[in-house]
């Protein structure tokens, strides 16, 4: 019998990524640290949750769905109670992100036409820091959105409890707010995947590479390593 092969040692940059983010290690730099990491996932495995829950409440043609869970009227339960986690989960990632998610006011003609290009991925930012302001639009109005629907949720969760008028804002509210979480959330998908390859590991170990962060978030580059991103 031939002898157990050695663990392999672990990656010292998973390692660092555990507590610390923001340092250089090798070719990589840690952008996000493991809590940060599992409020990113808690905040979208409780939105699909809801998405998946919802969605044959909404309407029949997405009635599938609900066999997924064992039936409509467990969806119906489901759904209010894994929005609350969805909302408690986004309130908890805000508290945690929003001393690095301030708008620059600087920046103030970026909103408008510079939003569009940049969801378009036609605009790149030779002074972003660790977030650009795309990214922080985009982390203030997941806050706005789960926010309303919360609200409106919660008129639909105890419908006796308000006048009808209410109500039937309620129902407006909750359907626009979820359109627009949909939609953003594809475009999120979109630049984290396909459109900025190499984005999607610093949610998944923690790190990117220095080319990705040179090339992304110049002054976030330079910030941790020192280094002057237009030299390369």
């Amino acid at each position: 019998m031939s002898a157990a092969n050695p663990p392999r040692p672990l990656d010292p940059a998973v390692l660092v990524a555990r507590e610390k983010e923001d340092v250089l290690v090798g070719d990589e730099i840690v952008r996000h640290r493991l809590r940060s990491r599992v409020l990113h996932w808690t905040v979208s495995v409780t939105f699909f949750g809801c998405l998946l829950t919802g969605m044959p409440v909404w309407t029949p043609v997405f009635g599938w769905m609900a066999n997924l869970f064992g039936g409509l009227s467990v969806c119906r339960v489901l759904h209010p109670w894994l929005g609350l986690a969805f909302f408690v989960s986004v309130v908890v990632m805000t508290m945690d992100w929003q001393s690095e998610m301030k708008l620059d006011r600087s920046k103030k003609g970026w909103w408008g036409p510079a939003l569009f290009h940049y969801l378009k991925w036609e605009l790149e930012d030779q002074n972003a820091g660790k977030y650009n302001e795309g990214q922080k639009f985009y982390f203030w109005t997941v806050g706005l959105g789960a926010l309303g629907l919360l609200v409106s949720g919660l008129v639909m969760w105890f419908p006796a409890s308000f006048a009808a008028l209410v109500r039937e804002l309620a129902f407006v509210l909750h359907d626009i707010a979820f359109i627009l979480f949909a939609v953003a959330v594809v475009f999120h998908i979109y630049l984290s995947t396909s459109a900025e390859p190499g984005t999607f590991r610093s949610m998944t170990r923690g790190t990117v590479t220095r080319k990705w962060a040179r090339l992304h978030h110049p002054r976030w580059f330079r910030e941790v390593t020192g280094e002057d991103a237009r030299r390369r």
